[in-house]
């Protein structure tokens, strides 16, 4: 009896990594979806549509990106959620993906157990950007006017839970500073009215915002990385130029359904390396100050799992 039962269980295993042997070598047999949960011209958007160019040739198949904005990236991930897990359905997620969490009570979709990661990406430091007329030229004065007048400055952000909202959020804390949040679609509008003066000042990613600093339609304040950017060397880290310690970067990270393939999971990992490491990647990931960093799925799976653990003892209060 225990021969029959271990004798059927040896043969849904085999079964099992046939079909998944199958699944791998007929991937992919379509054009692939990749969703993007920010607008055009946003770093999530902008690498996203670099990995898609890049794993259109890898794989042989189209990918195609798609732009389901809102809700900071929870419409577009609830819709990966119903997916099938087969590796035609894609998705790059940022900081705000392992935050959303601790500031949602009722979600579509379990952060942890419905999705699979591919690998990290990249990391990027942001901007303290400020209009040009705005009344501070390093990152102590604008902490000396906004204490000096408390709620009176707003600040931008793609909405509550994006990154740029994480970051403030987390800047007005260790800087004793009252700043009133404004939300936008997106970051590129945002960022559209800190130029026109409509807003003082946000926090956005080299990505989308070097080009304005280099063109002086906005004043970089102050990066949030540990240390200065070579994209932008005369930029002090926010840490020695008002706020000793403190340290912010985007990351992201492209994950899947879960239950899909491993062996799917093992070709996409390899393409996403490649990607990364491919020399006109880097150039244009370097130029724009972000740092490529391929990773296993198990560590890209943990640094969500730890992201996630930070932005809830951060955020629930």
């Amino acid at each position: 009896m225990n021969y029959r039962f271990g004798s059927i269980a040896i043969l849904l295993v085999v079964a099992g990594l046939a079909a998944d042997l199958a699944a791998a070598q007929s991937y992919a047999t379509r054009p692939i979806r990749m969703l993007v949960p920010y607008p055009p011209g946003a770093a999530t958007d902008t690498s996203a549509r670099m990995l898609a160019a890049r794993l259109s040739e890898g794989l042989g198949q189209q990918v195609i990106t798609d732009n389901r904005t809102g809700a900071s990236g929870m419409i577009a991930t609830a819709l990966l959620a119903r997916a099938a897990p087969d590796g035609h359905t894609l998705m790059v997620v940022d900081v705000a993906h392992a935050a959303n969490p601790a500031l949602n009570d009722k979600m579509a979709y379990d952060t942890l157990k419905d999705f699979s990661a591919v690998s990290l990406v990249l990391r990027v430091p942001m901007f303290l950007l400020v209009n040009p007329a705005f009344p501070a030229q390093s990152v102590k004065e604008l902490i000396a006017v906004a204490r000096a007048n408390p709620g009176k400055y707003n600040y931008g952000s793609a909405g509550t839970g994006s990154t740029m909202y994480l970051i403030a959020e987390l800047f007005k804390a260790q800087a004793g500073v009252d700043l009133v949040h404004v939300a936008y679609k997106g970051g590129a509008p945002a960022l559209a009215d800190v130029m026109g003066g409509q807003i003082p000042m946000c926090f956005l990613s080299t990505v989308a915002s070097l080009p304005q600093v280099k063109a002086g339609r906005v004043r970089a304040l102050g990066i949030s990385g540990r240390s200065r950017s070579p994209v932008a060397p005369e930029v002090q880290t926010i840490a020695e130029s008002g706020v000793p310690g403190f340290e912010f970067y985007l990351w992201q990270a492209m994950i899947v359904p879960a239950g899909t393939p491993q062996p799917i999971m093992a070709r996409l990992n390899s393409e996403v390396i490649a990607a990364l490491n491919h020399a006109a990647s880097k150039e244009l990931l370097g130029n724009l100050g972000a740092e490529p960093t391929p990773t296993t799925p198990q560590q890209a799976d943990a640094h969500i799992r730890t992201e996630l653990e930070r932005w809830m003892r951060t955020l629930k209060k």
